[in-house]
């Protein structure tokens, strides 16, 4: 049996969740997920707890068993906390600031770069060097700060870029500016 899929999600207070055939709703607040269940997989809500359980022991069963418990968990924790990633800004005259909703980023290029905020997102700059990610979707705040951070990945020499902000970048050494070649 999956170790993870059997655990039981706890139903925090003022999170409601609704089972409509084979789609999961998860709201709180302003915040509403959704998912569609994968067949082969049944849930059940007992005790302000979620159930998960599968139908048989298949391969693609016992596989989907535990991928399904941990997207409803983020759902879950996702409305009820959310969730939030951070990007820091390292270079001379790179810097962010907010436009209403919308992020500009001066990286260097011959203009301004303008990231529109999906619905569901927000972007919160501290001192034009930090930029925070939040959301309650956990795969759509990981994938906006992921296009954020490829827009000037860090290089290796200087450490110029945008970097998440528990991300260490291994650096190399420059030019040695030893002898140039002789005759």
């Amino acid at each position: 049996m999956s170790r993870i899929g059997k655990l039981p999600i706890v139903i925090p207070e003022g999170v409601l969740v609704e089972i409509d055939n084979r789609t999961i709703k998860v709201k709180k607040d302003n915040h509403e997920l959704t998912h569609q269940l994968p067949p082969g997989i049944k849930i059940k809500i007992e005790e302000q707890r979620i159930i998960i359980d599968r139908l048989n022991n298949m391969r693609l069963y016992r596989s989907l068993h535990g991928l399904t418990r941990s997207l409803i968990f983020n759902m879950v924790k996702g409305v009820s906390e959310g969730f939030e990633k951070v990007l820091e800004i390292n270079g001379v005259g790179y810097r962010a600031d907010l436009k209403g909703k919308d992020l500009e980023l001066n990286l260097g290029f011959s203009h301004p770069i303008k990231i529109e905020a999906p619905e569901g997102i927000e972007f919160i700059v501290e001192k034009q060097k930090t930029i925070k990610v939040k959301g309650a979707d956990k795969q759509l705040v990981g994938k906006i700060a992921s296009e954020i951070r490829s827009l000037k990945k860090p290089e290796p020499y200087k450490g110029k870029g945008i970097k998440y902000i528990d991300e260490y970048i291994r650096r190399k050494v420059g030019k040695a500016g030893a002898a140039v070649g002789g005759k």
